[in-house]
C-alpha cells in the first residue's frame, strides 16, 4: 500500500523503526538490531540526537535516540538507569554508533535493553546523525501535512453524506473505502446489521459475531477493545445508546489503528447519529429485509459468507431446517402492520426468522426450525395473523429445505404459489394458506396467463365456436363447457345445461362440425378443456 495514498485507499502507515533503518543515510552505517526485533514496527514520532547521562528529560516519548555511546555510564547500575529512563519515557529505541568508545555493545547494556524490552540498535559506520534527523524529519513532517489534508477529506465526506440524507448503508460503505478495513454496525444485542467488509470476507468477518462483540466491553468513548483489538465508537439515538459501530483490525501485514483511523470512526459514528433521526424505518428491519434479498437473488459470494451474515443477524444456521413464505398484500394495506406483528408472534413463539418486504406489497419470510419442529403451525399461525390484519391478503409458502444456500429455492416456489393464485381464490378447507401442492391446471394457467401462446392457443383451440355464438347469437360454448365439466358424460351435460337430450347431441354435432374435432377421443377432448380453462381465465382477469 502507498503510505501517502489518499482517503480511499487506507490510512497513512506511521513511520516505523524498521523504515528508519532502512534509510539509505542510516543504512551506510550498517545497522544491526541487537535486542528488540519483535518491537521495530513501534512508530517514530521524532529523531533525538543526545550525549548526556539523562536523555529521557528532553523526550515526551516516540522518539529515536542517536548516540556515539560517549555518555553511557561505565557502572551497571547506571547503565539500567540510563536504559530504564528510556523506556519509561516510550523512547521507541536507542541506537549507538560502534566507532569511538565501543567497538561492540556492553554486556550490561545489552542485558537492559532486553530487559525493558526497549529496541538496541547498532553502528558499525559512522553516520552523520544531522543528516539523519533532517531526512526522517522530512519524512515525518510529509506525513503529518498528508494526515491533515485526508482528516480534512474525512470530514468533508461525511459532510456531504450528511447533507444529502445518505442512509446508514451508505455511511457504514462510504467508512470501510475510506479506511481500507472493515466496518460492522451492530444493535445493542449484538446482532450485526451492516457489515461492509474490506480486506476480509464476511466470512471472517461476522463468524462467531455475538460471541466475539460480546467479549468487547462496552465503551463510552471511542476506543481499541477487546481480545481482538476492535476500534468501536458508541451510536446514539434520542440521546440514549442504541449500538455502535466497529472498525476490525485488518490481517497482520496491516498497521494498528492510527489518529486517523480514530477521526474516521467518530465522523462515521456521528453520520450514523444523523441518519437514525432522519430515516426512521427500523434498521433491524433494513437489515432483514437486506438479508432476505441477498438470500433470494443469491447475491453471496460464497455459501459461508450467507450462513455467516444471517448467524450474525440471529438466525440459526447449523442444525436448523427453513421454511420460506410470501404475504401478498392489497396496496397500502398496513404492510409494516403486517410486519411488526408478525416479528411479534415470532418472537412470542421462540422462532428465530428473517422478516422483510421484498418488493412492494409483498412481504417475505424465512423460519428457522429445529429438527423437532413442524413449520405447519407455525405458518397456520402466522397466516391467522396476516388475515386479522388484512383479510385479502394471501399467504403462500415453498417446501421445507435443510440448507440455508437452498432457501432460494423454497421462496421461487412461494412466488410460483402467489403468482397462481387469483383473487378470492378460496383455501383449503383445513388451513389459511397455499402451497405448491395446491397449483392445479386452471391455477397453472392462470400463471400462465400473460403469455402469448396460451391465448394463442386458447383462440386457436375455440374461435370457431366463439364467432358462431356471435353471429347466430347461440351459446355453443357454455355447452361445451358443461359437455367438457361432466367428462364427456352427455346425459349430465344436458341436466347441467336444463337441454333435452337430443338438443345436447345436435349442439355438440355443431360443435365438432366447426372445431373439426372427435369429441370422443380423448386426447381431444383435454385439448379443448384446457383451451376452455385458458380462456375462462383470460376472460376473468
Amino acid at each position: 500500500m502507498n503510505d501517502n495514498a489518499p482517503a480511499g485507499q487506507g490510512p497513512i502507515r506511521p513511520l516505523t523503526v524498521a523504515d528508519v533503518l532502512a534509510l539509505p543515510v542510516l543504512a551506510a552505517g550498517r545497522p544491526q538490531v541487537v535486542t528488540g526485533v519483535p518491537l521495530l514496527d513501534r512508530p517514530v514520532r521524532w529523531v533525538h540526537i543526545t550525549e548526556l547521562t539523562d536523555p529521557a528529560s528532553f523526550l515526551k516519548g516516540g522518539e529515536l535516540v542517536l548516540t556515539t555511546g560517549m555518555p553511557l555510564p561505565q557502572d551497571t547500575a547506571g547503565v539500567r538507569r540510563y536504559v530504564d529512563e528510556l523506556a519509561d519515557i516510550g523512547a521507541a529505541a536507542l541506537v549507538i554508533e560502534l566507532v569511538r568508545r565501543y567497538h561492540r555493545p556492553p554486556d550490561t547494556l545489552v542485558d537492559a535493553c532486553r530487559r525493558r524490552g526497549l529496541p538496541l540498535v547498532t553502528l558499525a559506520k559512522d553516520v552523520n546523525f544531522l543528516e539523519v534527523t533532517q531526512v526522517v524529519h522530512a519524512l515525518l513532517l510529509g506525513n503529518q501535512t498528508e494526515a491533515m489534508r485526508r482528516t480534512q477529506r474525512i470530514h468533508e465526506a461525511f459532510t456531504t453524506l450528511t447533507l444529502r440524507g445518505a442512509g446508514p448503508e451508505d455511511v457504514v460503505r462510504a467508512a470501510a473505502e475510506m479506511s481500507g478495513r472493515t466496518i460492522v454496525l451492530e444493535n445493542l444485542v449484538h446482532q450485526a446489521l451492516i457489515c461492509e467488509p474490506s480486506g476480509l470476507t464476511v466470512e471472517e468477518a461476522l463468524t462467531d459475531w455475538e460471541q466475539r462483540s460480546r467479549a468487547t466491553g462496552p465503551s463510552d468513548t471511542i476506543a481499541t477493545r477487546g481480545p481482538e483489538g476492535w476500534l468501536t465508537a458508541p451510536v446514539e439515538y434520542q440521546g440514549e445508546r442504541w449500538g455502535r459501530v466497529a472498525m476490525l483490525p485488518a490481517r497482520a501485514d496491516r498497521p494498528a489503528f492510527g489518529p486517523e483511523d480514530v477521526t474516521l470512526l467518530e465522523r462515521t459514528a456521528m453520520a450514523l447519529t444523523v441518519a437514525r433521526l432522519i430515516h426512521p424505518t427500523p434498521w433491524e428491519r433494513t437489515a432483514h429485509r437486506n438479508a432476505l434479498l441477498d438470500l433470494v437473488e443469491q447475491r453471496h459470494r460464497s455459501a459461508e459468507d450467507a450462513r455467516a451474515r444471517c448467524a450474525a443477524l440471529g438466525l440459526p444456521t447449523d442444525r436448523s431446517h427453513f421454511v420460506a413464505a410470501l404475504v401478498e398484500l392489497r396496496a397500502g394495506k398496513g404492510g409494516a402492520e403486517t410486519e411488526s406483528r408478525l416479528m411479534q408472534e415470532l418472537r412470542t413463539a421462540g422462532v428465530p426468522a428473517l422478516v422483510g418486504e421484498l418488493a412492494p406489497d409483498r412481504l417475505g419470510i424465512l423460519l428457522a426450525l429445529r429438527t423437532s419442529q413442524t413449520w405447519r403451525p407455525l405458518v397456520e399461525r402466522l397466516s391467522g395473523t396476516v388475515l386479522g390484519l388484512a383479510p385479502e391478503a394471501v399467504v403462500s409458502v415453498g417446501l421445507e429445505v435443510t440448507d440455508l444456500t437452498d432457501t432460494a429455492r423454497s421462496f421461487r416456489q412461494a412466488a410460483r404459489v402467489a403468482e397462481s393464485t387469483p383473487p378470492g381464490q378460496p383455501l383449503p378447507p383445513d388451513r389459511s394458506f397455499h402451497e405448491l401442492s395446491d397449483i392445479g391446471l386452471r391455477r397453472l394457467l392462470y400463471a400462465l396467463r400473460e403469455d402469448a401462446r396460451v391465448q394463442e392457443y386458447a383462440e386457436r383451440q375455440l374461435l370457431r365456436v366463439i364467432d358462431h355464438d356471435i353471429q347466430h347469437g347461440t351459446d355453443l360454448l357454455t355447452t361445451l363447457r358443461h359437455y367438457l365439466d361432466a367428462a364427456g358424460n352427455k346425459t349430465t351435460a344436458a341436466r347441467r345445461g336444463g337441454l333435452s337430450r337430443e338438443t345436447m347431441y345436435q349442439r355438440l354435432r355443431t360443435v365438432e362440425r366447426l372445431l373439426a374435432r372427435d369429441l370422443e377421443a380423448g386426447d381431444q377432448r383435454t385439448e379443448l378443456h384446457v383451451a376452455l380453462m385458458a380462456l375462462d381465465v383470460l376472460r376473468a382477469e
